[in-house]
């Protein structure tokens, strides 16, 4: 998706079939607040439209989220105000995943941590983010820390890689799925990796963006074979996010309330969600 053509999120939210459960933390969401106080890093692939953190307090209250976990976006680079504005306002209730870097200098990690940061994000699929020939240099900068590295990658692009950086001994969180298109998971190697590394315990899936696996805006039933997978290997390492506010996809946008149905929908029972949407974060990210 070109810059120019990137969407805004959905304002309009009915009110879901039935609302999270108390305590249900989103552990992947964005804001983007204005450009003249907060500047975006030039080389990025993607102009965001404006999504600050008033709008996404609505979406929480109307959905019933009541904790989350801002992700820093690749179109900031390195550049961390916002994430640290938002973190020192918002820490009752919010966690961060910043971008370190191989050069990346350790006063700047350790402001991060003070903040409420519990992760360093590594991006292969966008640009002005971390890349993966820097995993093994930030896995060395954020291991003091205890903090977990969360992927973006296609887990089919390279099968190997998520067990090369499993290895590396530092807890890792796979964005979107594995972010493969749905098409392309059932025979794949990179997929059934991420499945067994999961049932053995040694890495943490995120179930969000759907929308990034396929067309389909709603029900995303090409999708939902993969989460029930995931679910089914080892659900103690699962958490969910909304992705909010859904940038770079194509038309049509996704409606969060759709999002917050479909969560419910994914965790059957009482006892699933409650592990998923409020234990397993709180392990994660205030453990």
């Amino acid at each position: 998706m070109s810059a120019a053509t990137c969407l805004s999120f959905d304002p309009v939210l009915p009110p879901p079939r039935e609302r999270l459960p108390a305590g249900t933390c989103d552990c992947h969401f964005h804001v983007f607040e204005d450009v003249a106080r907060y500047p975006l890093a030039p080389g990025r692939s993607y102009t965001p439209a404006a999504a600050p953190m008033d709008d996404y307090r609505r979406m929480m209250a109307a959905t019933g989220i009541e904790r989350a976990v801002l992700v820093q976006p690749s179109v900031y680079g390195s550049d961390h105000t916002l994430f640290v504005d938002m973190l020192r306002e918002h820490q009752a209730w919010l966690r961060g995943v910043a971008v370190v870097r191989a050069d990346t200098p350790d006063k700047d990690i350790e402001l991060w941590h003070r903040a409420g940061s519990r992760g360093s994000r590594v991006n292969a699929l966008y640009a002005a983010g971390a890349p993966v020939a820097e995993i093994e240099a930030i896995v060395q900068r954020i291991r003091p820390h205890g903090w977990h590295l969360q992927v973006c990658i296609d887990v089919d692009a390279q099968p190997q890689l998520l067990q090369r950086i499993v290895d590396m001994g530092v807890p890792v969180v796979v964005d979107h799925i594995g972010h493969l298109p749905a098409e392309r998971a059932a025979p794949s190697q990179g997929f059934a990796s991420l499945v067994s590394l999961l049932r053995e315990g040694r890495i943490w899936a995120k179930l969000s963006g759907p929308y990034r696996l396929t067309a389909q805006r709603t029900g995303f039933g090409d999708v939902r074979p993969l989460v029930d997978r995931l679910v089914q290997a080892n659900p103690g390492r699962l958490v969910w996010g909304s992705d909010w506010p859904h940038p770079s996809i194509d038309a049509p946008m996704v409606n969060d309330t759709d999002l917050a149905n479909l969560a419910c929908e994914w965790l059957g029972d009482a006892v699933l969600r409650q592990k998923v949407l409020v234990t397993n974060p709180t392990q994660l990210y205030w453990g």
